[in-house]
């Protein structure tokens, strides 16, 4: 064999079986093949021992032994590191390429045990034994080799692309040992399981483990199809519902409804994936996305079905992370925002530990009760700070419809979501505080109740999954803080009161008026105003002055107006140019808001027979009434007017009944209640006023008219009487004992059994009046009415 020239392909001459030299055989190590007698391989190398060997090789047309590395990144093995069981070859081809490289191609002859590596030559040359396949044709081999070829058979027709001459070696292979080296050859197997296939020379062992190894492959070749074929049905399909979606764009296109929502529709895919929603939601979403994907422009519900999906992609479905409560954060954010209200914070900071130590909890439905302007609201502003979310507000006056709350169907034209879902949305929260206002003043009609629609909403056992009619899925309420402000309970229908938790929240004090306009409105007022950066003040007496005569509430909203209209006279001067007095005092009050509105006419009225003051509560909060009453020549007749309530006039005739039956007692004439007609009046008539609480007063004007004596002038009075002449309750004291405080009232008269209200008032006022407590009504008469000038009193 003549050597090939570098860079050139040369086509060596058929060698078959060439007899070894006595001296040895030239070895050839590589690194990652296994060769296997019978088969054609190719083998390149760049070693300079190796291209020495191959060059020898060729020059003598001689065999050469390839062995297997242990450690292929050894460069100069020695015998250790070599396989002992190698594969004589004969090469058939030689390639040299520009770097010096050579590449073969050979073929496997017969295996070897490498015996002793020799010294001398420049390259590796090993003293060998042959060891030639020992042919046996043993039933058990027979079958092996039977069950071998047609695993290879299923292999091939397997194999996505067969091996090149793998099909015709194995057609060829008639002794069952050339059929397990090729089969082990082709396999695309480890390195080392080919090198323990070319160590076994056991024929019947050899055959076991190509099976084995061809039984592994063709499992994974099996699973490998069946993956691919269900691969190949999806991908079908969605190429033959792609080729559909384009016909049917072709077609509308021809029809003149070409489908431009495309784009549209892959957008809204995105959004219902970002949004979280629970299976169900998004199962239905991706529904209507469906039927929206389907529909074309020109369709009127295509609107319907985008505004819907509008609202499902944008509700909060997932939960944000919310912020540990601070407990000492939520006092100081209570006390800077509210002055007094002690009790009602200390119940909030509760309300908050308790949330707190159970975030997974159901919170309770909070209802703030109180008249107007005693911070109901700020107060749900406050609890949103102190635990770090988003507030949002309802207002319920004056709702009649139950769609309001639950949302109306999709049927109807201009459908939208309930307000609880609408504010949600607002939010952009699904832990949010809510305040549902004025929830007493929610109204019903032919539309439903919506009261009975929030039952579910503020029911911790139900919110979880309220529904509303517009989206027609379950929406998770249950992290969110209900809130709830009622100025009157009694407007609260039972069943939902029953779900809420009542503060009250009672007026303010006059020094507690005054501390908070201090703090709190003329700040607020003087940046209304444009005048924050003046030195604006009021004097005490100012403010002092503004709370006494202009104004008579419970909460501090006039206050805050009167304090308004005040710091706007001084904005006319200063925006006019002209020099205004830093320092607001009385005189300036004055100028500012004309004459006094309010005075004490208490003594005025009381300084005349008939005339006595009752203590009412209002849904402001507390109030003075006077209760006159005057009689002529008649027939003994009661008349009675002031817009009074069915209550308020059986009062009347039972305070004037109870007379009649003491007429005796109190040194009166049976007689003289018949010649005449009783008239009682209680100013103030254009408003209606109704309840037990003035029997006592009514009575202490009925006595004070026909015993001729005056009513004392610091003595306000409340209580039910009984036609026995027993004082019962009243509710309100805390209202009405403010109201006395802020009329100039020293003394009140209560009823004894509530005597343990007492404890809800202020310790100022508990300080400014003297308490009077009765059991029956003619200890009234003797604490209430002005002495005979002869000394005589009441028996």
């Amino acid at each position: 064999m003549n050597e090939a020239s570098g860079g050139d392909m040369s086509q060596l001459p058929d060698m078959k079986t060439v007899p070894l030299p006595d001296d040895g055989l030239i070895l050839l190590p590589v690194r990652d093949l296994v060769p296997f007698p019978g088969t054609v391989f190719p083998v390149s190398t760049g070693r300079a021992k190796s291209i020495a060997a191959i060059q020898q090789v060729i020059r003598q047309s001689r065999p050469v032994g390839l062995l297997l590395q242990r450690n292929p990144a050894v460069n100069d093995p020695k015998e250790g590191d070599l396989h002992l069981i190698g594969c004589t070859a004969n090469i058939l081809r030689l390639m040299t390429s520009p770097d010096g490289a050579h590449h073969i191609i050979c073929q496997g002859v017969e295996r070897f045990r490498l015996i002793e590596l020799l010294q001398g030559p420049p390259f590796p040359v090993g003293r060998v034994q042959t060891l030639p396949d020992v042919t046996s044709r043993s039933p058990q081999v027979e079958a092996q080799y039977l069950h071998l070829r047609n695993q290879a058979a299923e292999l091939l027709s397997m194999l996505p692309q067969s091996p090149s001459g793998f099909e015709e070696a194995a057609q060829a292979a008639t002794e069952p040992g050339t059929l397990a080296d090729l089969a082990a050859a082709y396999s695309d197997i480890s390195i080392g399981e080919k090198q323990e296939i070319l160590e076994t020379i056991d024929i019947a062992v050899r055959l076991d483990k190509v099976s084995r190894i061809l039984a592994r492959r063709l499992a994974v070749l099996r699973i490998t199809r069946e993956i691919s074929e269900r691969t190949r049905a999806a991908f079908d399909e969605r190429h033959r519902q792609a080729i559909l979606r384009e016909q049917l764009a072709a077609i509308q296109q021809e029809l003149g409804e070409a489908d431009g929502n495309a784009e549209e529709v892959a957008q809204l895919g995105a959004a219902i994936t970002r949004a979280g929603m629970p299976t169900e939601a998004e199962t239905m979403a991706r529904k209507e996305l469906g039927r929206f994907a389907r529909l074309s422009e020109a369709a009127g519900e295509g609107a319907v079905l985008r505004n819907w999906l509008d609202w499902m992609i944008e509700l909060p479905w997932q939960l944000p992370s919310s912020r540990p409560v601070s407990l000492i954060q939520a006092r100081n954010i209570l006390n800077a925002d509210h002055y007094g209200l002690e009790k009602v914070k200390a119940r909030i900071v509760e309300f908050m530990a308790v949330h707190k130590l159970s975030p997974e909890g159901r919170a309770p439905i909070l209802c703030f009760a109180g008249p107007p302007g005693v911070g109901k609201t700020s107060l749900g502003q406050s609890i949103a700070r102190a635990l770090g979310r988003t507030f949002v507000r309802i207002s319920l006056g004056g709702v009649h419809d139950e769609a309001e709350i639950r949302g109306h169907r999709r049927t109807y034209i201009g459908a939208l979501p309930g307000s609880i879902l609408q504010a949600v949305r607002r939010a952009g929260s699904r832990n949010c505080v809510l305040m549902l206002d004025e929830i007493d003043k929610l109204g019903h009609g032919i539309q439903g109740d919506p009261s009975a629609a929030l039952l579910e909403v503020l029911d911790p056992e139900q919110n979880s999954a309220f529904r509303d009619n517009y989206l027609g899925v379950d929406f998770d309420l249950s992290q969110i803080v209900f809130l709830t402000t009622a100025n009157m309970l009694e407007g609260i229908p039972r069943p939902l009161l029953d779900r809420m938790e009542v503060i009250n929240l009672p007026g303010y004090t006059e020094e507690e008026k005054l501390e908070i306009a201090k703090r709190y409105l003329v700040l607020r007022q003087l940046r209304a105003c444009g005048l924050q950066n003046e030195r604006i003040r009021f004097t005490p007496a100012a403010l002092r002055l503004i709370v006494r005569s202009y104004t008579r509430e419970a909460g501090v909203r006039q206050l805050e107006s009167q304090i308004g209209a005040v710091l706007r006279a001084a904005a006319v001067l200063h925006a006019e140019g002209k020099p205004a007095k830093c320092k607001i005092g009385v005189k300036q009050v004055e100028t500012a808001l004309g004459v006094p509105r309010f005075e004490n006419e208490t003594a005025l009225r009381t300084s005349l027979t008939g005339v006595a003051t009752g203590l009412a509560w209002t849904p402001a909060g507390g109030d003075i009434l006077f209760i006159e009453a005057s009689r002529a020549p008649g027939k003994g007749r009661l008349i009675l007017t002031g817009q009074l309530g069915e209550v308020m006039r059986e009062s009347a005739q039972t305070a004037l009944s109870l007379l009649k039956a003491q007429a005796g007692q109190l040194g009166l004439k049976t007689k003289s209640f018949e010649s005449v007609d009783i008239h009682v009046h209680v100013p103030a008539g254009a408003t209606p006023k109704d309840g037990p609480s003035a029997g006592v007063a009514i009575y202490t004007a009925l006595a004070s008219l026909f015993l001729d004596r005056t009513v004392r002038s610091d003595t306000a009075m409340t209580g039910e009487i009984s036609l026995r002449g027993a004082v019962l309750p009243v509710g309100g004291i805390k209202e009405k004992m403010l109201a006395a405080s802020a009329a100039g009232v020293t003394r009140v008269m209560l009823p004894s059994r509530n005597r343990r209200e007492l404890e809800d008032l202020p310790e100022s006022t508990r300080k400014q009046l003297e308490f009077i407590w009765l059991d029956a009504a003619d200890e009234a008469l003797l604490k209430a009415l002005q002495p005979e000038p002869g000394g005589r009193t009441p028996q």
